[in-house]
């Protein structure tokens, strides 16, 4: 089963993979992704801000890039996301697997055919079976991490204190402006979804100090040695578990 890994703010494709750059051609626009070998099985990494980290979230081609996952034949994705807390006891560092979400989008395409009127059922908007892989693996690893829900904001912009107070009282744990919609662009094409979110940063009110991007790439790069060791035991689950849940 071919696994793809979409790496977010300070996720690399890292010498585990090995990768090489390629391109695809979609309907949408052209999509760079990079391709490599995981224990004999190909394994595709997409930089969701393009490699240089030059594309701001309201601006990224999430319908080219969910699309040309597909025609590549891959069946499970593995995202990777730098968030927001919502609350106090979410300390920078903490993993959240992200399982709702609340859409504060707001001009961002929604579907791949806008002409068909489609209702997906999102009673579960992330897989199942991929969650359940991510919390074995990671109580193995002795990693703390918790299940959340995320609340996706337009961006580019941090948020207010107002807006993250807000947030909060809807039953939102973490914040962030790339989830939406990739995560429903993923439901639409028939791909087993996860995303695994670390905590960068207390949203605005929460902490007194004002928020920088330099900071969010500071606790990725700490944690980029446990997201290794979670990718050395997640990935060759999700080549070979067997497929059971109703994503496709």
């Amino acid at each position: 089963m071919k696994v793809a890994i979409i790496g977010g703010s300070g996720v690399k494709d890292s010498d585990l993979l090995k990768t090489k750059a390629a391109s695809l051609e979609t309907p949408f626009g052209e999509v760079t992704f990079y391709h490599g070998l995981f224990r004999g099985e190909e394994v595709i990494f997409l930089p969701r801000h393009n490699k240089e980290h030059t594309l701001p979230p309201h601006l990224i081609n999430y319908r080219a890039n969910i699309r040309a996952l597909k025609d590549l034949g891959v069946k499970r994705v593995l995202a990777t996301s730098a968030v927001g807390a919502l609350r106090a006891d979410l300390p920078p560092g903490s993993l959240v697997l992200l399982n709702q979400f609340l859409d504060f989008t707001k001009r961002r395409a929604l579907s791949f055919d806008e002409t068909e009127v489609k209702h997906l059922d999102f009673s579960e908007p992330y897989c199942p079976e991929i969650l359940q892989i991510l919390k074995e693996e990671l109580a193995l690893l002795n990693l703390e991490s918790q299940e959340g829900c995320y609340v996706c904001t337009e961006g580019p912009r941090y948020e207010t204190p107002a807006e993250v107070k807000m947030f909060a009282q809807l039953g939102g744990d973490v914040v962030g402006m790339t989830n939406i919609p990739e995560v429903t662009l993923a439901k639409e094409a028939g791909i087993c979804y996860a995303c695994l979110a670390t905590v960068t940063n207390f949203g605005a009110g929460i902490q007194k100090k004002p928020l920088k991007h330099e900071e969010v790439i500071e606790v990725m790069n700490a944690n980029a040695s446990n997201l290794r060791r979670l990718l050395e035991k997640v990935i060759p689950r999700l080549q070979t578990d067997p497929h059971k849940c109703t994503c496709f």
